[in-house]
């Protein structure tokens, strides 16, 4: 008989190469895997061997429930074995990773938590983004952009008015919200970075300031799933950026046209 078992596991920001070894060797023992929609699919071959069920919610979007998902876990665990409900990033930040262990464990199953690299903090840095740096921020803010109750998280008021970087996930759909909260600080030239589908072979950014990202994110067509990053260190990143065009320019000079 298989012992029921749930393993909520995070998977990281989307490069397959960011997940634990103790997650690898949670996949390769699975007997079945729950993906979420942000899940990078090349990480189902280490459970080659489990049934794969997508559980994935996008915006507009829910193949189940939470209820539902909730329900799958207990049900499958007890027909099969060990469950991993493998979620996108750390499933402890804005993942309900907590509420899955909990309603596991009330159903008498054994339960275990294996964190992933939080996409909050690895996007920014795939991007030369240091969430902190000497001299420049002391602190960060991670926020939800979009709560239960689909307002903005009421936090990021309180975190435009800080010397902290702000990290907001799940908060495009709320831009020119945020926007408008940095300005009422008087924030107008305050850097400002989007990183949409980070880590992976479809990463996209675009680099401005609380006045301009708004025309240009519409310019640049930027999109959900994508992290903003908001503070001064995010010119580390923007000086990368001039630095290597000037490079390119200086490499591959511009040739006369006759």
């Amino acid at each position: 008989m298989h012992k029921p078992k749930l393993t909520v596991l995070g998977a990281g920001p989307g490069d397959p190469e960011l997940i634990t070894l103790k997650g690898v060797k949670a996949l390769q023992d699975a007997n079945v895997v729950l993906y979420d929609a942000l899940v990078n699919r090349e990480l189902l071959q280490y459970a080659s061997s489990a049934e794969h069920i997508f559980v994935g919610k996008r915006k507009g979007f829910h193949k189940y429930s939470q209820d539902e998902i909730n329900e799958l876990i207990v049900q499958n665990a007890y027909k099969s074995g060990h469950v991993v409900r493998l979620k996108g990033g750390d499933p402890f930040i804005f993942g309900r990773g907590a509420e899955e262990v909990v309603y596991a464990k009330n159903y008498g199953l054994e339960t275990a938590v294996i964190s992933g690299i939080t996409s909050a903090i690895a996007v920014p840095a795939y991007s030369n983004i240091p969430l902190t740096k000497r001299g420049i921020s002391e602190s960060f803010w991670v926020i939800t952009g979009t709560t239960s109750a689909r307002k903005l998280s009421k936090d990021v008021a309180l975190a435009a008015q800080s010397s902290a970087t702000v990290v907001i996930l799940m908060g495009m759909s709320k831009l020119s919200e945020i926007v408008t909260l940095f300005k009422h600080e008087g924030k107008h030239k305050m850097p400002v970075g989007i990183i949409q589908n980070g880590t992976t072979d479809n990463e996209k950014s675009v680099f401005g300031t609380v006045d301009s990202i708004i025309k240009k994110v519409k310019d640049q067509n930027l999109a959900a799933p994508a992290i903003i990053v908001i503070g001064e260190v995010v010119n580390e990143a923007m000086q990368q950026v001039k630095n290597q065009i000037a490079i390119n320019k200086k490499t591959f000079p511009l040739q006369k046209v006759i």
